[in-house]
């Protein structure tokens, strides 16, 4: 495997306070591999707090680990030169929740396409910089001649959005990390912003990371999806399995609470914990074991590894300690492969 982009087992500890500190750990042992040619979507979800953003500012080298290591084509994030550098900022593309915070309302639109274009050096004359900006927006379904030469306020929150997965597409980069970029834009246009996304991976060969908090969207776009919990991984593997045969007393819940088109049903209770789930606590064994229906001895003492439930797919709970458990560094291996690029694919 030509391994991109790769986590190996990251952890982020965040201190507060100045005489009694206070530790809080967003993010524990979580590992990924990406690779660079078998483009997938990746869903990543979990409620507010499960880690989510924290995994995707260290991805992005925004962040440093507390523990563990980000891996660049086989290099440590942390000891890039700068050349190297720059080659993953052009390689690995974010695109983030607000669409409105994103730009300076001083300048009209044009002005985050122009950017990267000048900074990579992507065009040698005014003309080809316009053709490239005109290419990026048609690809995300925007005509230029409606968005380019407006102010921000001018265009509608799904427009402003587009305009970044625009921005990202520019630089033909392998890997677009999407922190909910739907969250705050209309209904009616998330469908929009969605399947352009869908569109790069297919059309252009790029992965996606897709974050969310949405079970639905992530279902309809994705191949593969990871839940988090309280900074650590419930489940992973194939879409399909996950969400429609949720194995994980977490992923059950979540998808327990996805709202059915149907006023006479009742809205889905989270089920009574167990009679030793009290005796849990936040710092020792599962960290779902407060909650949890099926709690019992084994959990309160150690947190659950991975344990490959079935081919892919793999939950940490010991309901499942009959089978294999899986090391961190393998929970990649549960993924489905969409395939190889195919020929006609135009990513660079």
């Amino acid at each position: 495997m030509s391994v991109l982009l790769e986590a190996r087992q990251i952890t982020r500890i965040f201190q507060s306070g100045l005489i009694k500190k206070k530790k809080t750990v967003a993010l524990h042992d979580f590992s990924l591999a990406l690779d660079a040619r078998q483009p997938s979507i990746t869903a990543v979800v979990g409620e507010s707090g499960s880690g989510k953003t924290t995994m995707a500012r260290l991805l992005l080298g925004l962040e440093t680990p507390s523990e563990g290591q980000v891996f660049y084509r086989g290099k440590d994030l942390a000891r890039l030169k700068r050349q190297e550098w720059l080659s993953f900022r052009r390689e690995v593309q974010a695109v983030f929740q607000d669409p409105f915070e994103v730009y300076n309302p001083f300048y009209r639109v044009d002005h985050v396409l122009e950017v990267p274009i000048d900074k990579f050096g992507l065009a040698d004359t005014k003309r080809e910089r316009r053709r490239l900006m005109e290419e990026s927006l048609q690809a995300v379904g925007l005509r230029p001649r409606e968005t380019l030469g407006r102010f921000p306020h001018q265009l509608s929150g799904g427009q402003r959005q587009r305009i970044m997965v625009a921005r990202a597409l520019l630089l033909k980069p392998k890997l677009i990390i999407a922190d909910e970029p739907v969250s705050m834009i209309d209904a009616s246009l998330r469908a929009t912003v969605l399947d352009n996304l869908r569109q790069l991976n297919e059309r252009f060969g790029i992965s996606i990371i897709y974050i969310t908090h949405d079970l639905t969207t992530a279902f309809q776009i994705s191949h593969n999806i990871i839940v988090l919990y309280r900074g650590s991984v419930a489940e992973a593997g194939d879409v399909e399995l996950v969400v429609k045969q949720p194995q994980h007393p977490y992923t059950r819940l979540l998808v327990g609470s996805i709202p059915r088109p149907d006023p006479a049903l009742a809205w889905h209770e989270e089920p009574a914990p167990s009679a030793l789930a009290s005796q849990a606590t936040a710092d020792r064994g599962c960290k779902f074991a407060t909650r949890c229906a099926h709690t019992f001895e084994p959990c309160l003492e150690k947190a659950p590894p991975l344990y490959n439930v079935e081919p892919h797919r793999a939950a940490a709970c010991y309901l499942y300690s009959e089978h294999s458990s899986l090391r961190d560094e393998e929970m990649d291996s549960v993924f489905v492969r969409p395939g190889l690029l195919q020929e006609g694919v135009t990513a660079s």
